[in-house]
């Protein structure tokens, strides 16, 4: 996958960051270490839950496509993370459920002296009837090319 830059970025761009498909095994290991509460973690706990059954912490989605998908297009660009903001948790992720990531520029401001540029992203996490699941606004400071 290509790094991207400056001239990728435009208000209003979509990008198609892929599907995702947590397993049951994913989500727990990823509860135990950061988010340890038993309708993450205890199958059967999670069966009486209010939610039927075991579900993903709310950042392991964000978490693994940030990681897996937005990182490798952009690394070389990110100067530091400025904000998070509106993150809403709208619908459980289960595990074996497809679901599809994309993320939008939103809002750039360049500040042509410091050579940066403060692009809004907005992420959205959709179910397999596209409906959100969850979605996150980001602000990242990134470099400005030379």
């Amino acid at each position: 996958m290509e790094t991207l830059t400056f001239n990728n970025f435009k208000v209003n761009t979509r990008i198609d960051l892929g599907v995702t498909v947590l397993t049951e095994k994913e989500i727990i290991d990823f509860a135990k270490l950061f988010d340890p509460l038993e309708f993450h973690t205890n199958p059967e706990v999670a069966r009486k839950s209010y939610f039927g059954g075991i579900i993903a912490s709310g950042p392991h989605i964000f978490n693994l496509v940030h990681r897996t998908q937005w990182i490798p297009l952009f690394k070389d660009t990110v100067v530091c993370g400025i904000e998070l903001r509106s993150w809403k948790f709208l619908k459980p992720v289960y595990p074996g459920k497809p679901i599809h990531s994309y993320v939008t520029i939103t809002d750039l401001k360049p500040n042509p002296e410091k050579r940066v540029v403060a692009v809004t992203w907005f992420y959205e996490f959709l179910d397999e009837s596209h409906e959100p699941v969850q979605t996150l606004e980001m602000t990242i400071l990134h470099k400005l090319p030379k």
